[in-house]
């Protein structure tokens, strides 16, 4: 565990990972691409979720690589990494168990997507985040939930989408909260194991 710890603070890898980090924020808002088209403007912030996520996640990181700390940068990067990685995940199984089949991006974006929730948590000890930086990811979080199941926004997967839109949003209220409550778990509960970048 040291020397996972030590990887992770290294300049070399934080360098690659901001790397691969910004080309997937790039690609996903191609993704989004189309959807954006047809969005309203003042919804337009929050409907590209995991390219905002990994956003966050390479502000953060470039912070990191000066020696610096952002505790609210950091506090949006792990909920929404977390939240929007794993429910990525969770869309394209739904979608593989009611359609029977999987397009080979499908199985992409659940590699990449478990890939952005997991570094979101491998990097919490080193993240310096105060309750209000919570509180305020809290209501962008569920503010985002909001606007996309309460006004249409949310991102769209075909089949579920159309039939499954209601059980879609109550699962990703309860992501958030989960999101949200692991971070407190692992950034702000006292005890934490807590490491500094060199």
């Amino acid at each position: 565990m040291t020397a996972i710890f030590h990887l992770l603070r290294t300049k070399i890898f934080l360098w690659m990972l901001l790397a691969i980090n910004i080309a997937g924020t790039i690609y996903g808002f191609i993704w989004y691409q189309y959807q954006l088209e047809q969005t309203p403007a003042k919804f337009l912030i929050f409907v590209p979720d995991s390219p905002t996520a990994s956003l966050f996640f390479v502000l953060v990181l470039m912070f990191f690589l000066f020696g610096k700390n952002n505790g609210l940068l950091e506090s949006l990067a792990i909920v929404t990494l977390f939240k929007y990685g794993i429910w990525a995940v969770m869309m394209n199984v739904f979608l593989l168990i009611v359609e029977g089949e999987l397009h080979w991006t499908g199985y992409m974006l659940m590699v990449s997507h478990l890939g952005m929730a997991i570094q979101g948590l491998l990097y919490a000890p080193f993240y310096r985040i105060k309750p209000w930086h919570l509180v305020v990811t809290a209501i962008w979080t569920l503010h985002n939930d909001v606007i996309d199941y309460v006004f249409g926004m949310m991102p769209r997967y075909g089949i579920l989408t159309t039939y499954y839109y209601q059980q879609i949003g109550y699962i990703t209220f309860w992501l958030s909260i989960l999101s949200i409550g692991i971070t407190y778990f692992l950034c702000l509960r006292k005890g934490r194991l807590k490491l500094s970048i060199r």
